[in-house]
């Protein structure tokens, strides 16, 4: 049963850094293109970062350079580490995998065939 579950949420103050966790059983990380998103209530989920099986990684932009994305073989998780966190990056954040080697940034949401059930990040000014 493919699974993913994502941790590491929580209250922050502006400026603090977190570092969210995304654990997969049943299928292997590496092997799939992963993404970050997240989601205010009211809004649309929106992407953060991908990554694809190469490698490659791709950011939205407003995150500049505050985000980086990775993955880990061995523990088969995928990572969001979050710098200087801004108020406006408070939302319930997901992972989600494609079948796909590779990463897409701006497919529809049906296309990421897995996701987890998100954890919270709030960021207080």
């Amino acid at each position: 049963q493919v699974q993913l579950v994502e941790s590491g949420g929580g209250l922050v103050q502006a400026g603090d850094s977190l570092t969210l966790s995304c654990t997969a059983s049943g299928f292997t990380l590496m092997d799939h293109g992963l993404h970050w998103f997240r989601q205010v209530p009211g809004k649309e989920r929106q992407i953060v970062a991908c990554t694809s099986g190469d490698g490659a990684t791709f950011y939205r932009p407003s995150i500049e350079d505050r985000f980086r994305i990775s993955r880990d073989g061995a523990s088969n998780k995928l990572f969001l580490q979050m710098n200087n966190l801004r108020p406006e990056d408070t939302a319930v954040y997901y992972c989600a995998a494609r079948k796909s080697y590779y990463c897409a940034m701006w497919d529809p949401l049906h296309t990421y065939a897995y996701w987890g059930n998100g954890t919270q990040v709030t960021v207080t000014s």
